[in-house]
């Protein structure tokens, strides 16, 4: 993978910080953009913008071929049936929060149990979290062992009580750990459970396919692979999207309103409501072109060369000084590494790197309940990814080197001698 090339798509990444060369190591917040994908929204705004499905002038027709062309893309990239299953929302919160709503009105009673993980983001657990305080269902939590791995004997457990929901992220933003998600939907579908899937930390680092995970429903942000902020994906396999009910509504979703009635359009337009981001499809179509472009398994080696390379460096400037949290092993996760660096709060490791031009992410990174079951109330997360360097992690650990040194207490004075 020729990193040097790559690195030159991306205009962003010439940028000086702090009077330096910006380092940015926090794709897994949100990714760096190519440049094909800038120029393809604008160009979507300068040529085709027009409001999309209602219009019958050539050009409403036009930016309406340009949306579900973006629609058919996601469904290849996905290994989708078909572009039904795709439903097009602002991100993968988004499209959690319209999934629990509408399994809330359907599927879900008093006293049902959904099961999730203290691995997920927020973003997976507070919109269950809504259904247990207004519907009334019972919230449990799969628990992970020292390593960051599921507790898959506790899931069993779990499963045992029949819960209708099983929701797992597939890659943990905190600990990069990569869920077995196939064999957990396996034993979640044996218990008669629907699988949701998290890929938002997935979908910019694997090649994925819904139905080899075994999934029923999806969700990623394109802001996080390549893609502009404020589009999304809700995938679902299309016999659920047309029985669910939907949860957002106003224009574009209806077939009829009136005074006594109304009745919905089919999906997935019945989910989408109100005037699409239609130049965001349009671009995150042409990021999942360039990732293609790169070659999944190249990435994917590449991205492991990275890991081996950051857990080296630990090791190397800092020892005992760093404790980094996840699978030990860089082939066990994805691009995420976050650590706790000793004596030193990670507000600060974030703020003095940050004078040194690098960027990382500090926080409890909206996964609290992990921190609680980690022990910590934030850690320093670094997350590469395939447009930065070996040479950028040095600097980030020759730094983190100096930073320990800073902060590291003078050794006490021996008292006087006496007499």
């Amino acid at each position: 993978m020729d990193v040097e090339r790559i690195r030159r798509d991306f205009p962003l990444l010439g940028r000086s910080d702090q009077g330096r060369p910006i380092v940015y190591l926090d794709s897994a917040a949100t990714s760096q953009k190519p440049a094909s994908v800038i120029a393809a929204e604008a160009t979507f705004y300068e040529r085709q913008n027009a409001n999309v499905h209602r219009g019958v002038y050539e050009l409403s027709v036009e930016a309406t071929d340009a949306y579900e062309a973006a629609r058919e893309r996601v469904a290849r990239f996905l290994r989708a049936r078909s572009p039904k299953e795709v439903v097009f929302l602002r991100g993968t919160t988004e499209a959690l929060n319209v999934l629990a709503t509408s399994l809330g009105r359907s599927r879900l009673r008093r006293g049902d149990t959904v099961v999730t993980t203290v691995m997920e983001h927020h973003s997976n657990i507070v919109p269950w979290h809504f259904l247990r305080q207004y519907l009334g269902i019972d919230l449990q939590f799969v628990d992970v062992d020292d390593e960051g791995r599921l507790r898959l004997d506790e899931l069993d457990r779990r499963l045992a009580a029949r819960p209708k929901v099983v929701t797992i992220t597939h890659v943990s933003n905190v600990l990069g750990t990569v869920n077995p998600v196939r064999e957990i939907a396996d034993r979640a579908h044996a218990a008669g459970a629907l699988v949701v899937v998290d890929a938002a930390q997935s979908a910019p680092h694997l090649r994925l396919d819904v139905r080899a995970l075994g999934a029923d429903f999806l969700a990623f942000s394109g802001h996080k692979t390549l893609g502009p902020m404020g589009i999304g994906v809700l995938w679902g396999r299309e016999e659920l999207l047309e029985e669910l009910p939907p949860s957002l509504g106003g224009g574009e979703m209806i077939r009829e309103v009136h005074q006594d009635r109304v009745s919905f359009a089919d999906v997935p337009q019945k989910f989408e409501a109100g005037t699409p981001n239609v130049g965001g499809a349009v671009a995150l179509a042409v990021a999942l072109d360039y990732l293609d472009a790169i070659g999944w398994e190249e990435l994917g080696r590449y991205e492991r060369k990275l890991q081996s390379t950051a857990l080296r460096l630990a090791e190397e400037r800092l020892g005992r000084r760093v404790k980094i949290f996840g699978p030990p092993n860089a082939a066990d996760r994805e691009a995420v590494l976050s650590f706790r660096l000793e004596g030193v709060h990670p507000h600060d490791v974030a703020s003095l790197l940050d004078a040194r031009g690098i960027c990382i992410r500090a926080g409890h990174h909206c996964a609290q309940p992990l921190m609680e079951r980690l022990g910590v109330a934030a850690l320093s997360r670094a997350s590469p990814y395939l447009y930065n360097t070996e040479a950028e992690l040095e600097q980030l650990f020759d730094a983190l080197a100096e930073i320990t040194r800073l902060f590291e207490r003078p050794a006490a004075a021996s008292p006087p001698r006496s007499g």
